[in-house]
């Protein structure tokens, strides 16, 4: 059990933009009644939506002993196909409107706008005994690989969060980002530790809709990540008048330093609190968190490791290093760091392979303080909109759509370019990446250029790429 939900009886737990609500009483038992349709402990995907149909599924599951794998419902579905052989999963609960995505599956039980499907592949694989969650480590673009995570893991980083950021029952955090995404789940998770009241809603910070429930419902936090930032920057976010709110978090990659002073200056004007965090899937969601009374003085900085969690870097030869200003890889140590990958069904049945400590594959520095500054990447990955985005699987797509395109894919934060050499095929690239991954179209730029930039020995010239982007 992550949660005990008896503690809160009667304080309202879910609250959607329709007007339906769950207390924290109804919450267990409309869970205990799926569970129960379940009947015992598998594996079982959940298409999410910020929907209370998804919270019911996944804190039901969760909490009883079933191993949730959560996805975006939005996802292609051929990916999605391509999921479900590789962990054949005995159950599926989703929306009612996808029913027609699983021909021949009859609901066995229905809650809440979805249904609890059986799938043909039986009993499925063995699972660990301490695996509780799967959660996908590369966006949205298919990827098998899926981070395992633990009891252990979630009721560790989940009290953590709860600790450095004081949450109490009064909270009223609203939905920004997806529950299938490690940043918007620890929301959820740490509240729902706390008796506190999740404001649920489809619609985005672009719509009005969402404002007025904002307003109505008294939202008091809301998480971000650098894109949300920037487009309420856009919006003209500080003229709003939201009494109501006390507290803005924000991770899922670097903030650019003048928006974090903008942000950390307003709301400290205003008494609020903005909190910019550093965290990744692989240790459960959050490491690190720079405290909101530091915001503007360490403006840049991703802060201090969380209660309970450790930071150190290492130099090339592995040598923990201790000088201030001098950069290496980051490592966390801690109980939230996870079990492991899985990449298909077999992998879990398998125990902890980090034993607490995780090499990031971030590049940072520490000052005399001892707050720690990203200055980088290790690996080819990026963050595109808080999405963590495996630029080898996005070549890997290409390739399999494309066998005869030269290309080479490099970028920034919320920035993905790939080169081709066939000026043709650009908005063929560009759409099959767009339907695929289900990003916003803004983050991919394709770039004919008359040749891929390569070594001898044919690998691609990165550095040579950069002067289009940089």
């Amino acid at each position: 059990m992550v949660w005990d939900f008896q503690t809160y009886g009667d304080n309202i737990a879910v609250l959607d933009s329709c007007g339906v609500s769950l207390t924290y009483r109804a919450l267990s038992e409309e869970g205990q009644r799926l569970w129960e349709a379940v009947g015992r402990r598998c594996l079982a995907f959940i298409l999410c939506r910020n929907e209370i149909g998804a919270l019911v599924g996944y804190t039901g599951l969760l909490n009883n002993g079933g191993v949730p794998l959560l996805l975006n419902s939005r996802m292609d579905e051929e990916a999605l196909a391509g999921l479900l052989e590789a962990y054949q999963p005995p159950c599926l609960w989703v929306p009612e409107d996808m029913l027609g995505s699983f021909p021949g599956m009859m609901p066995a039980y229905r809650a809440f706008g979805y249904c609890l499907l059986r799938t043909a592949y039986g009993t499925g694989y063995p699972l660990y005994e301490d695996l509780a969650l799967l959660l996908t480590t590369s966006g949205s673009t298919g990827s098998p690989k899926f981070v395992r995570q633990s009891y252990g893991n979630i009721r560790a980083n989940t009290a953590s969060i709860v600790d450095y950021l004081a949450l109490d029952s009064a909270e009223r955090p609203i939905t920004t980002l997806p529950m299938s995404y490690t940043y918007g789940l620890s929301i959820i998770n740490s509240h729902l530790l706390v008796g506190g009241t999740l404001l649920v809603t489809e619609s985005s910070m672009t719509q009005r809709e969402f404002w007025s429930f904002f307003r109505q419902s008294g939202a008091t936090s809301f998480g971000g990540v650098p894109y949300t930032y920037e487009m309420l920057d856009r919006m003209r976010f500080h003229r709003m008048e939201l009494p109501s709110l006390r507290t803005m978090t924000q991770a899922g990659g670097k903030l650019p330093p003048a928006l974090h002073k903008k942000f950390a200056e307003e709301a400290q004007a205003k008494g609020q609190r903005f909190v910019v965090m550093y965290g990744q899937c692989e240790a459960t969601a959050r490491m690190g968190y720079l405290p909101p009374e530091k915001a503007v003085e360490k403006c840049g900085s991703m802060g201090i490791a969380i209660p309970g969690g450790a930071f150190h870097l290492t130099d090339a030869s592995g040598r923990q290093i201790t000088t201030p200003g001098t950069i290496g890889e980051l490592v966390y140590t801690g109980a939230n760091v996870t079990l492991g990958y899985a990449e298909g069904g077999a992998d879990l049945a398998k125990g902890d392979e980090r034993g607490g400590v995780l090499q990031t594959g971030d590049m940072a520095r520490f000052d005399e303080d001892g707050y720690y500054y990203i200055t980088g990447r290790k690996k080819r990955f990026l963050k595109i909109y808080g999405n963590r985005v495996n630029l080898d699987e996005v070549d890997g797509l290409v390739k399999e759509k494309f066998p005869a395109l030269d290309y080479a894919s490099a970028g920034v934060d919320d920035h993905l370019y790939l080169f081709i050499t066939d000026e043709g095929q650009r908005e063929a690239v560009k759409e099959f990446l767009v339907r695929r991954t289900k990003l916003n179209p803004a983050a991919f730029r394709v770039v004919a250029i008359d040749q891929i930039p390569k070594n001898d020995s044919g690998k691609t010239l990165y550095g040579e790429l950069e002067a289009y982007y940089t």
